[in-house]
């Protein structure tokens, strides 16, 4: 099974979510619930995970996390990894307790983090096991409210802030939103059986593209395609380069070698990370160890031919800077 996509970068904030196995509980008394919260609060010290919203149900979790020293997948082994030792020892179970690696998505913070957090808060309600909000124990909400000590350790002044500049009706702020239902492409977004990558404006996606494509593909993430260059865009910089038209890369004589079309197979590998099957119905190969064949002649020659491989190069760097500007 590929593993999906992380993407990890300092201050990056997201929304991680976990299930029990075969959808069963994972939290059975209260030690259990207290148990994960002292996961969490051990990764927040050790790796300083920022820790904004938090709700506990049965059988999943729900947590909105910033990152300043962009290790979620440290934070998060710590978690699942360490609960489900100390699961196990208190229930005298044994084996994996959650039903695969978490999932998280990226989001843009300053679009999103508010509905997010009123999303993690209003689960319970949503569940129908709390009639309110103040009467769910095991999420984050009574934590805005509350100015003890013990909330210390809990990120929200950054979501109060958000709510008003005035620190003297924030409270009130966010009991009002609180109140309001969930946004509706929220819902939408977790409802889905496959998360996408992000959550976020076009602009937010595009500063992804320039930071972690092509860099990021690799056969475990296939969700990377996401901030991939298309594949018009290879065929189109690849065209003007050789100066020939699309259709001659999508076509091409039989025993007579065409560079330009091998190139754009070849890159269409390398930057987009495309099966052999996806390349060979985009170029018209019935073969897909034809696909192949030009894919492993590709890379020969860009280790042995210099011009080659200038060209690879310059044709890698443009195609890459217009993903950062679209």
């Amino acid at each position: 099974m590929s593993r999906p996509l992380r993407i990890e970068y300092p201050n990056a904030w997201y929304h991680v979510l976990n299930r029990g196995s075969r959808r069963e509980s994972i939290f059975q008394e209260e030690r259990d619930y207290e148990n994960f919260l002292r996961a969490v609060q051990e990764a927040r010290e050790y790796w300083h995970l920022r820790v904004a919203a938090y709700c506990l149900m049965p059988n999943h979790y729900h947590l909105l996390v910033q990152t300043p020293h962009s290790n979620l997948s440290r934070c998060m082994r710590h978690i699942d990894g360490i609960y489900t030792q100390r699961f196990n020892r208190l229930h005298g179970h044994d084996g994996p307790l959650f039903r695969g690696r978490y999932k998280a998505l990226l989001i843009e913070a300053d679009r999103y983090l508010l509905a997010l957090v009123r999303y993690v808060h209003r689960n319970p309600l949503e569940a129908r096991l709390a009639e309110a909000l103040d009467d769910y124990p095991w999420s984050s909400h009574k934590g805005y409210l509350s100015g003890h000590p013990k909330w210390k350790w809990l990120h929200k002044e950054i979501v109060l802030e958000m709510l008003s500049g005035n620190p003297k009706v924030r409270l009130k702020a966010y009991r009002e939103y609180m109140s309001m239902e969930s946004d509706e492409r929220i819902i939408r977004v977790f409802s889905r059986k496959k998360w996408p990558v992000f959550l976020g404006s076009e602009r937010f996606l595009a500063g992804l593209k320039g930071r972690f494509s092509p860099k990021k593909i690799h056969g475990e993430a296939p969700q990377s395609k996401e901030l991939s260059p298309d594949r018009d865009t290879i065929l189109a910089t690849v065209s003007e380069y050789y100066r020939v038209q699309r259709e001659d890369l999508i076509h091409t004589k039989r025993g007579f070698f065409n560079e330009a079309r091998n190139v754009a197979i070849y890159l269409t590998r390398k930057l987009r990370g495309d099966t052999l099957q996806e390349i060979g119905v985009g170029f018209g190969i019935d073969r897909y160890s034809t696909v192949s064949s030009v894919v492993e002649r590709m890379k020969a020659l860009v280790k042995k031919d210099e011009k080659i491989r200038v060209r690879i190069g310059y044709l890698t760097s443009i195609i890459t800077k217009s993903q950062e500007q679209t």
